[in-house]
């Protein structure tokens, strides 16, 4: 970079931010060199522009011009009595400086590969100079067994959502005590009640190994997800639709003419149009009596985000199928969608799978389940309580690093890869389904960027359904207890035992974020980063020592 420091006029010095090394395409720097050489910065060839020799400047032309290239010569001049190249100084900020504004560190996310490629050759190199193989997986049985059973027991879990479907076309079709805002949302309710008990308690029943338990558990809260928003934000718009129609005859019906309640919504849609923008564009329009407005609004609230789809056209099994597959947890009419699938993308995205899965399998074998063999049956035989806090201290120690390694690859698993792969499949548009979660200063900001789409989901349909009769402080408690009770669900599938743990670490997290938002800590980003990362991997070793040893 050969561009120099700007000063500014009352005498400090704009520091220049780091710029990628060259654009994406050489030919493109070459035409714009040519350009600039070729021009003065007011549109006339410029003095030496080229290599045939300096272009004279006019007698009659202004001092300005004059000056321009007499600077120019003296420079060219000076640069040519210059024995050795010349080196260019000027205020700059590195790379990782805090004031930089650099953010692409994609050899980074290289190097984290290389290194995992790196942890998995000299383990195998270690199992074949002690065993003779090069790898000794002791879980292979546990991703084998119950396997059959666990695909078919899926398969029905996934069908019975669609019982949703049916049932709102009878919650549509009523008129009486089954429409949606008296008994419709009472019989969604239980059902969707029953259903999540039975399925939950099934693979307790059948005795399933953790693997299986943890994915079919994992994928029965997402399908739960999906199936409650489809039924519910049905519900809203039959209850909508219902309210327009009877504004047919507004004179015949006792229909409401009550404005809407607008509650607070999640992402907006890049392509998705608001009321707003909409206004601006018929401000020319007579003014509309109140009624004609509420028709409006009602027909706007029917009416997709794309503006293609008005329910019920969207009550089709196909419909209903298209969303399932869907990489998101919150229903719409539609959704954005890209041209096609990009089937080598799809491939790429679709091994990386299979190689996070061995990329775990390898590291737990590794550095997680020997570490715990050798725990146990020292705190066993431990005899006071200092010697079981030190072993339980040296086992949460040397899990910190195998657990942060195992962290990332369920990341990029989850939410770059198995959602990539649906996304590409269903030609799903929107692919944010994470934000900079490594950036978080508090937990809170972390929940909102790690997962986006349980982050949509609780907003939805539990922070802004709180929020119509609770305070935000009660909603926000109500939103973490929810997402608490899920997580330690979770980690009882793992372990089979209920120790509280997890939920008890869940709720800690509001307290930990009123502290790191007081005003002593508030402001202070890379501290409240340092404090995020270290309670992160201090987390999940000390979950997995006090579940598995305690």
């Amino acid at each position: 970079m050969s561009t120099s420091a700007e000063v500014r006029p009352n005498g400090s010095v704009d520091l220049l931010q780091p710029k990628p090394r060259k654009p994406v395409i050489p030919s493109l720097l070459r035409t714009r060199n040519d350009s600039e050489e070729g021009h003065s910065s007011n549109g006339t060839p410029a003095s030496g522009a080229s290599s045939r020799g300096a272009t004279p400047v006019p007698e009659d032309a202004p001092p300005s011009a004059h000056a321009t290239s007499s600077a120019r010569q003296q420079i060219r001049a000076f640069h040519k009595r210059r024995i050795f190249p010349t080196v260019e100084y000027a205020a700059r900020v590195s790379h990782f400086d805090p004031n930089s504004d650099y953010t692409d560190f994609r050899g980074f996310f290289v190097l984290f590969w290389i290194g995992l490629a790196i942890m998995c050759i000299t383990a195998m190199l270690r199992n074949m100079k002690e065993t003779g193989y090069p790898l000794t997986i002791r879980q292979w049985s546990l991703f084998t067994e119950n396997i059959w059973e666990m695909g078919l027991s899926d398969a029905l879990m996934v069908a019975s959502t669609a019982i949703s479907l049916p049932l709102h076309k009878m919650y549509m079709g009523s008129a009486g005590a089954l429409r949606w805002r008296r008994g419709g949302i009472v019989i969604q309710s239980l059902f969707q009640a029953v259903w999540l008990s039975f399925w939950v308690y099934w693979p307790f029943l059948r005795t399933w190994t953790w693997t299986a338990q943890v994915f079919f558990t994992l994928h029965l809260l997402a399908m739960f997800m999906k199936m409650h928003s489809y039924a519910f934000y049905s519900g809203h718009l039959s209850e909508v639709r219902r309210r327009l129609m009877a504004l047919d005859e507004p004179e015949t019906t006792s229909a409401s003419r009550a404005k809407l309640v607008r509650y607070p919504s999640t992402r907006t849609l890049p392509t998705s149009p608001t009321k707003e923008q909409i206004g601006e564009a018929t401000k020319t329009e007579p003014a509309k009596s109140d009624l004609e407005s509420l028709r409006e609004d009602l027909a706007f609230e029917l009416t997709s985000p794309l503006g293609r789809v008005t329910y019920p056209q969207n009550l089709t099994l196909y419909n209903y199928l298209d969303y399932l597959f869907c990489p998101t947890l919150c229903y719409e009419l539609e959704y954005p969608r890209t041209k096609g699938i990009q089937w080598m993308e799809l491939f790429y995205k679709s091994l990386a799978v299979f190689g996070c899965i061995f990329l775990m399998t390898v590291t737990s074998e590794e550095f997680v389940i020997p570490v715990l063999e050798e725990s146990a049956p020292r705190l066993q035989r431990s005899q006071t309580f200092s010697e079981g806090s030190l072993i339980l201290a040296e086992t949460i120690s040397r899990l910190l690093f195998p657990f942060m390694v195992i962290f990332l690859l369920v990341f990029l698993v989850i939410f770059e890869y198995v959602l990539g792969a649906f996304a590409e499949i269903t030609c799903f548009a929107d692919r944010q389904f994470y934000a900079d979660w490594w950036n978080s200063t508090d937990w809170l900001e972390f929940s909102r960027e790690w997962n986006i789409p349980v982050h949509n989901f609780f907003r939805r349909h539990v922070y802004s359904a709180s929020r119509a009769n609770l305070s935000r402080p009660v909603a926000t408690v109500i939103t973490f207890f929810i997402s608490a009770l899920a997580h330690e669900l979770v980690m009882i599938c793992i372990t089979k035992k209920f120790r509280g743990y997890g939920f008890f670490a869940m709720m800690l997290q509001m307290p930990i974020v009123m502290v790191q938002r007081s005003k002593l800590v508030r402001g202070r980003t890379l501290l409240n980063n340092v404090l995020f990362w270290c309670s992160m991997i201090l987390g999940l070793s000390m979950m997995c020592a006090l579940y598995v040893l305690v």
